[in-house]
């Protein structure tokens, strides 16, 4: 090694020891004659004291070898800021190991730069304090949970990252094979089948941190490539797989953020969930909850409200506590807010402070009898605002209360930031409608009805329920799972209920259905979405600060400029233009399968 010493290892009982350190010039200080250095390394910082002759040609960023002599600061001198602030190394030796140039990005912790310079210069960006411990939170996270899984027995298996394009979920990254010109391989969403082949294959309980990639339209912190604790367990029941779940989870808080997760974490069901907090990932740490007036306004002549209740939908409110004291001109900003999401507004009434008299544009729309009951069904209070949404379809309507559920908390300061959370929200739909008036799978294809559902679930799709289950922390889903179907005959019925045709399913998924032949045994599993679990664990406002190399919203790498067009010649080597052989779809009921969803984080 080229030190002896880790700069931030240096204490007052090393005073009197000779140490060779290693690292970056973080900060330099003249005093006529003699030059002070905070040397930074991996570990931290110490202060280095230079004769001027010496380190005159030192500057910011400097990578350099010092030799030196650890004694104790003068009294009063000391840095009770820093770990090593009772001691400094008197320096005997300097060799300056690179040289910096002046620096694009301050190696500041005080200075903040934006986002596109950090990560075209994020090698710089990573020497800053906040970033790097990023970055070692997530290794631990890693040694955490793998710790958690070892203890009981899984096995770390990695499947490929070369497989075949799937019909469902999101739209695959996809690499052509020079060997087959005009084929082409797709990198997996997730491992969601290979996995359960592996259950097919004996291997019984399998984990792996596995990189997932989705082509998907670029919104707001998320990546084209992500990663997740990616968990599969043979002969369990839901419960076993929660259990797992919470004791990863519980590892990683009390170690990682010094929290006690009380267990079991609450449990509330997919329809509770969106009816108490319009939403199936629900920040508990607030109680706003959402009160349905359906069979309340029933009879009221408000165009609004009575036309989605003849629809056979949904009129609901949620309370903005203090919200009358609001002027006008805020209150109906929350029109504009609405129309952002989508929704045609959000109609408001505000309750006098005094009398708790209801105003505003929809209390001249409602009988006197609806105004008079309203505080009570909605369990306003004086000085409250009521907002109300409605539609003929419930769940839209739910959704827009809760998410001006989630805006109220902020604007009316509700949010303990220093709080956690958790729920789980279980017994999720198997099926919602299309655009299209067909059905599509909630969380994924492979994953059961529940034993109530299971040999019936085509008489009601829109009430079949899952064995599905997803963990919320502070309105996050952090991870989520299910238990598989492992019967061919009742996966081949999810095949059909979805639109998926005999002969599309054997092309697609024959191989799945060819291992369902041979004893394949009950099995579930789940997912952690893991830049979201670090990134709440490192308190950071986004995934990009828990990933080392992270892209921007639009999917652009500004370090190494990715993506980029390809040359001409390379084109034709990868037979990107190439028609494929009639052959080569011969092969496609056997092909290796890709994951056509992950498990939902």
């Amino acid at each position: 090694m080229i030190r002896t010493h880790d700069a931030g290892s240096l204490r007052a009982t090393d005073a009197g020891t000779t140490v060779t350190l290693a690292g970056w010039v973080a900060r330099r200080r003249d005093h006529g004659g003699v030059i002070f250095v905070d040397l930074r390394d991996g570990s931290g910082v110490v202060q280095v004291v230079f004769r001027e002759e010496d380190a005159h040609a030192l500057r910011n960023e400097f990578c350099v070898k010092v030799v030196g002599e650890v004694t104790r600061r003068p009294d009063g001198n000391e840095n009770p800021e820093l770990p090593t602030g009772e001691v400094e190394v008197t320096a005997a030796e300097l060799e300056v190991l690179s040289e910096a140039a002046p620096l694009p990005l301050p190696v500041d912790d005080q200075v903040e730069a934006g986002d596109d310079i950090r990560l075209k210069y994020r090698y710089l960006d990573l020497r800053r304090s906040g970033p790097a411990n990023a970055l070692r939170l997530r290794s631990r996270a890693s040694q955490l949970a793998r710790g958690v899984l070892h203890e009981r027995d899984f096995l770390e298996i990695e499947t490929p990252t070369l497989t075949r394009s799937t019909p469902e979920g999101a739209r695959d990254f996809l690499v052509p094979v020079r060997l087959q010109p005009g084929s082409w391989y797709a990198l997996p969403q997730s491992p969601q089948l290979f996995k359960q082949l592996l259950m097919v294959g004996g291997m019984e309980r399998y984990y792996q941190i596995a990189r997932c990639y989705r082509d998907e339209d670029f919104r707001a912190d998320r990546q084209p490539e992500f990663t997740q604790l990616d968990i599969e367990m043979s002969f369990v029941t839901e419960d076993d797989v929660i259990d797992l779940g919470e004791a990863i989870v519980s590892a990683l808080w009390k170690d990682l953020a010094g929290h006690e997760i009380t267990r079991p974490i609450p449990r509330i069901t997919w329809h509770d969930a969106m009816a108490r907090y319009g939403s199936d990932k629900p920040d508990l740490r607030y109680g706003v909850e959402l009160t349905e007036l359906t069979e309340y306004l029933r009879g009221t002549e408000f165009r609004v409200f009575a036309g989605a209740i003849d629809a056979g939908g949904y009129v609901g409110a949620v309370v903005m506590p203090g919200g009358a004291a609001k002027s006008r001109k805020e209150l109906d900003g929350w029109q504009d807010w609405a129309k952002a999401r989508g929704a045609r507004g959000l109609a408001y009434v505000v309750l006098d402070a005094e009398t708790g008299e209801a105003r505003g544009p929809v209390a001249k729309n409602l009988s006197a009898e609806h105004l008079g009951g309203l505080a009570d069904a909605v369990g306003a209070k004086p000085g409250d605002a009521v907002f109300f949404a409605a539609s003929a379809n419930a769940r839209e309507a739910q959704e827009l209360l809760g998410a001006a559920r989630v805006e109220i908390a902020k604007r009316a300061g509700l949010i303990d930031e220093s709080a956690w959370a958790f729920c789980w929200v279980v017994d999720a739909p198997m099926f919602e409608k299309t655009d299209e008036g067909g059905w599509t799978a909630v969380h994924h294809p492979f994953t059961s009805p529940n034993a109530e559902w299971v040999d019936r679930f085509e008489e009601a799709p829109d009430r079949a329920l899952a064995y599905a289950y997803d963990i919320v922390c502070n309105g996050n889903e952090i991870g989520g799972g299910s238990i598989r179907i492992h019967r061919g005959d009742v996966q081949k019925r999810v095949f059909d209920l979805l639109g998926i045709t005999p002969e599309e399913a054997q092309d697609k998924f024959g191989f799945l259905l060819e291992a369902f032949k041979y004893g394949a045994p009950p099995h579930g599993g789940i997912a952690f979405g893991w830049d979201r679990v670090c990134m709440l664990l490192a308190g950071a406002d986004s995934i990009r600060e828990v990933i080392a190399f992270p892209k921007t919203r639009g999917g652009f790498d500004p370090l190494t400029g990715a993506p980029t067009p390809i040359t001409a010649q390379q084109r034709a080597e990868a037979g990107i233009d190439a028609k494929p052989k009639p052959a080569a779809t011969a092969h496609a009921g056997t092909a290796g399968p890709a994951a056509p969803v992950a498990d939902p984080v």
